[in-house]
């Protein structure tokens, strides 16, 4: 979700802005690599309707876009920076790494780094002569290059969303921007990407954030103007105490995912919002909102309207919280807002899969009751009483239970009162099926509730559902009597 949640404001800003949406795919960490997971960003954005203007897929004027394929472009600028004194070769093994956190560490160092401090101890080109630099470069020697952080400086830059951000130069290390298996480090490769790209602003996670001095250091060590910078706040756990995660999802019985994931490394599989029943829309819609105000009162917006409100300045700095029942409301509205052929469509498939038959004409009227109960179009199949033939108490003990209790002195003879009135009926439509009911509940001198229970649970099997006049509509007069004539002679044992 945080992923798609930032590629939607990436999406809608420049769409908003008439600017052009990119998609890179950042793979230079070989060790981090997970097998299939290009092919679902690609399938999550698509399915979510976030089309983009340039990507791996359908090319474009930038590319390549995955940095596996533009690796050859990085050394280049990592020696740049080393001819101009901006950056350094460093040859530190990994255990006298190690060494040198312990000593820092035994020092009091509540943040052991390799620094402007540490780095003249160290055994990089700073510290070595120029010749046994050379000489161990030249015999192959592992190294790998890093940002001379300056010793006594001030950071600056402004973020879209929260200001102005100062670091001082004291409390960054010096990254490595070019590691020994010839690959380029993230802060490298996108700094060098986004100038070539002709990006103008990069909006990303907040987890970010920390990273940006090194990255403004590395624009003004290049001497390149720098993007804009736009740091989205966290989607917090439904609880608001930390940072939402695939565990919360699959703990409190919500998807965390667009579509579904499995896990190539363990196996686990995460279920996806697609999967679920979730229109992409109001997934959209929802996640939009979380961390944006649009400056108005409507929660219910296309994507083509959050993209005329979209404003970063909108976009909130603490966390967002996720409510997995706001997502349902979500998806509840749009199904609301699907045309009942279409959800009559649907219908007809989910009772095919139950192995019941149904004309689209009925599907189509069942669909259009139906859907104001449901949230997802699987609850639809709650009026699968409206597909079958023969009395609902024949198959459901409960149904005959709840009838029992509700059945009262007068119920069988206003029952047999309004059977009488059915049967009568000429034009089968619901207010035929009222007038019937009413005139009934007249003649006994009742009121609708105590009546309407037996009816509900007579035709229907259930206490809730679409008012009945409209279900006995859609199932027919005579399917109606029958159900109603079984009701009567199980109450009949009842005195």
């Amino acid at each position: 979700m945080g992923g798609v949640r930032t590629a939607l404001y990436n999406y809608l800003f420049a769409r908003k802005h008439g600017g052009q949406f990119l998609l890179r795919i950042e793979d230079t960490d070989q060790t981090r690599f997970v097998p299939g997971a290009e092919e679902y960003i690609r399938k999550s954005l698509a399915w979510c309707g976030l089309r983009t203007d340039e990507d791996p897929w359908q090319g474009g004027p930038h590319g390549p876009y995955r940095q596996s394929e533009r690796k050859h472009l990085y050394r280049s600028y990592a020696e740049q920076l080393v001819k101009e004194g901006k950056a350094y070769y460093a040859f530190d093994t990994a255990d006298e790494l190690e060494a040198m956190r312990e000593r820092l560490k035994a020092a009091g160092a509540s943040a052991p780094a390799y620094n402007a401090v540490t780095r003249d101890h160290m055994r990089n080109s700073l510290s070595l002569s120029t010749s046994e630099t050379q000489e161990r470069i030249d015999r192959g020697d592992a190294h790998v290059i890093r940002l001379k952080v300056p010793r006594q400086a001030e950071v600056r830059f402004e973020d879209l969303i929260r200001g102005w951000v100062t670091v001082h130069s004291s409390h960054l290390d010096d990254k490595v921007l070019y590691k020994s298996d010839g690959m380029p480090t993230y802060h490298l490769a996108n700094i060098v990407d986004d100038h070539l790209m002709g990006i103008t602003h990069v909006i990303r996670g907040e987890e970010w954030l920390p990273s940006a001095p090194t990255h403004v250091l590395l624009y003004e060590a290049f001497g390149w103007e720098r993007p804009a910078f736009a740091h989205l706040p966290l989607i917090l756990k439904p609880d608001g105490n930390g940072k939402l995660s695939k565990r919360d999802g699959d703990r409190l019985g919500f998807p965390v995912f667009p579509l579904d994931w499995q896990d190539p490394a363990t196996g686990e599989r995460s279920s996806g919002y697609r999967e679920r029943g979730y229109f992409p829309e109001a997934f959209i819609n929802m996640l939009a909102l979380l961390g944006w105000n649009p400056g108005t009162d409507q929660e219910v917006m296309s994507l083509e309207e959050l993209t005329a409100l979209f404003d970063l300045e909108r976009v909130h700095k603490g966390g967002a919280r996720f409510n997995p029942e706001k997502a349902r409301w979500f998806n509840q509205q749009y199904l609301r807002q699907q045309p009942d052929a279409e959800l009559g469509a649907q219908l007809q498939q989910l009772l095919a899969t139950k192995g019941i038959a149904s004309t689209g004409e009925k599907a189509v009227a069942a669909a259009a009751l139906l859907k104001e109960r449901a949230t997802f179009a699987a609850d639809m199949l709650e009026g699968e009483y409206l597909f079958t033939t023969g009395s609902p108490l024949e198959h459901n003990r409960e149904a005959v239970d709840e009838l029992q209790k509700r059945w009262k002195p007068g119920t069988a003879a206003a029952l047999a009162t309004f059977i009488a009135k059915v049967g009568a009926i000429t034009v089968a439509d619901a207010p035929a099926f009222e007038q019937a009911f009413n005139q009934a509940l007249e003649e006994h001198g009742l009121k609708m509730g105590q009546l309407m229970p037996a009816y509900r649970l007579c035709v229907a099997g259930r206490m809730q559902g679409p008012g009945m006049f409209d279900v006995s509509a859609i199932l027919g007069r005579d399917e109606v009597l029958s159900r109603l004539e079984t009701g009567l002679k199980t109450g009949s044992t009842w005195g």
